[in-house]
């Protein structure tokens, strides 16, 4: 049972030998933290005996408060906590932190009743599995667990992960939250969306985006049936990992000018592959590398397995190495012909095809983590006060974040038209129709990532530098925000897609 005290026997603990303080209600003795504290002792000496919730969430967020809750000592009497404590599930009730379709107070033509317990399954199963493991990641550079990786194959949340298809009937998803022949584009956008949440850029890609980007070019043109199913199960299963070998130091957006070259054999049973890869995400681990080469008859794509002739260096870059970001050599690799995907010489097809999801997956995923910048900044400026004043009462401040919300907003209100097309479009229809407005939808949305998390910066100051406390996700956001502008296609190229 929790013991109530008075503020007045509170205020008698204000010593070394007995600090005691108030935060939001409840009271802490800090007699035993005091040299352990992080900032020293004379930061707890200072609010001996006092209330210093002001002061704490001044400095800190509630996960800080959450891991020394083991000092708690009880609370006041018949007073009640102010600072809401939300659980692993809830939606936020920041203004602007949810897509206005999850408001109350809003209507959506494209969301309908299975989206709503979609979302509610995958919010919760983020928040409880994901985010804790990708903020222990992204801090780590190690790679995803076998674990988590399992846990999102057996909710079929992998499955789902490669957007609608044939692949995903008769599976039950997340409990029987829906039924995988219903899933159409927009769960596969609450999917996206609800992942990023973890917060975590580098290990966002870690996540199997290197799977998401490639196993779709085997689903759509493998020539193989049974090729195909045995990959694809592998995939989707955990066993195995899979990624997209396309970019390489000589030719990234460019990719008619590829110079890794795949030479049949005298028997044309198989090709021999040599050629370099480069910044291949997931490709420090992965098992699988969907590869486009050079053929006599043009550019082509072989599925090439991790075996002999095949090496893997991790490359370090501005985000964390739990991406997996490789580079990848091919040295006299022998791939059977089988591993042709779609037909020799029509590589290009297969490649420019397979880029629409992508590009549709990093602008739903950068408009997301914008979002939760944005719920940051209204949090923050709510919180800290400067001047005597609450940062929200500074009309330059507001002005900030009009503009942040507005940009977020229209950003997603252009992604949900471009995935109701997706909805309403063959696969074939998509890669002739969509290319274009999914280019200009992804160089946009990185554009107003980018002015979005400038602002951010500017409202948080000093502590939107570092990489821990209160402005860390502003800090990763601002360090990483640059980079949907590149990857999949770089804006000044994919911005030429005008249809």
């Amino acid at each position: 049972m929790t013991q109530n005290f008075t503020r007045d026997e509170v205020l008698q603990n204000n010593s070394e030998e007995s600090l005691w303080c108030i935060i939001d209600s409840w009271v802490y003795d800090l007699t035993e933290f005091l040299d352990a504290h992080p900032g020293g002792r004379s930061v707890l000496v200072q609010v001996g005996g006092r209330d210093a919730t002001d002061d704490f969430y001044n400095l800190h967020r509630q996960a800080v408060l959450d891991r020394y809750i083991h000092l708690r000592i009880g609370s006041i009497a018949d007073e009640k906590p102010r600072v809401l404590r939300q659980k692993p599930g809830d939606l936020s009730p920041v203004p602007y932190a949810e897509p206005a379709w999850l408001a109350p107070q809003f209507r959506s033509p494209y969301y309908n009743e299975s989206h709503r317990r979609l979302q509610k399954a995958m919010r919760h199963f983020t928040d409880t599995y994901v985010r804790p493991e990708a903020q222990e990641k992204e801090a780590s550079g190690q790679k995803i667990s076998q674990e988590l990786i399992q846990r999102m194959a057996s909710a079929n949340i992998l499955a789902m992960r490669v957007g609608p298809g044939e692949h995903l009937n008769n599976r039950n998803i997340l409990n029987g939250v829906l039924d995988g022949k219903d899933f159409d584009p927009f769960h596969d956008l609450i999917v996206n969306q609800e992942l990023v949440r973890a917060a975590a850029r580098g290990f966002w890609d870690g996540n199997m985006v290197g799977m998401i980007i490639s196993l779709t070019a085997v689903m759509h043109h493998a020539n193989n049936a049974a090729f195909k199913e045995n990959i694809v199960e592998a995939c989707l299963s955990g066993q195995k990992t899979i990624c997209l070998a396309v970019s390489e130091p000589f030719a990234g957006s460019d990719v008619a000018n590829l110079r890794t070259v795949a030479e049949k054999t005298a028997d044309g049973k198989h090709y021999i592959v040599n050629g370099t890869k480069k910044w291949i995400t997931n490709g420090t681990w992965c098992d699988y590398f969907v590869t486009a080469v050079k053929t006599s008859t043009g550019l082509s794509v072989l599925l090439i397995e991790r075996g002999e002739g095949v090496e893997t260096k991790p490359i370090k870059t501005a985000y964390s190495a739990a991406a997996g970001t490789a580079l990848v050599t091919f040295e006299d690799v022998k791939v059977p012909v089988e591993n042709l995907l779609g037909g020799e010489g029509r590589g290009i097809y297969v490649v420019l095809s397979n880029f629409n999801h992508e590009r549709w997956m990093v602008s739903s995923a950068s408009i997301r983590m914008s979002r939760l910048v944005v719920e940051e900044c209204l949090k923050w400026s709510h919180q800290r006060a400067i001047f005597g004043k609450r940062l929200i009462d500074q009309p330059v401040i507001r002005e900030k974040l009009a503009k942040m919300m507005a940009l977020v907003e229209a950003t997603q209100a252009w992604l949900e038209h471009i995935t109701y097309q997706l909805s309403q479009k063959s696969y074939q229809d998509q890669s002739t129709d969509l290319a274009g407005p999914i280019g200009l939808l992804k160089m946009y949305s990185s554009r107003c990532a980018r002015e979005i998390a400038e602002l951010a910066v500017q409202i948080f100051g000093g502590r939107a530098l570092t990489q821990g406390g209160m402005g860390n996700i502003i800090e990763m956001a601002h360090r990483t925000s640059g980079f949907d502008a590149i990857l999949g296609g770089s804006e000044d190229i994919i911005g030429k897609l005008k249809r």
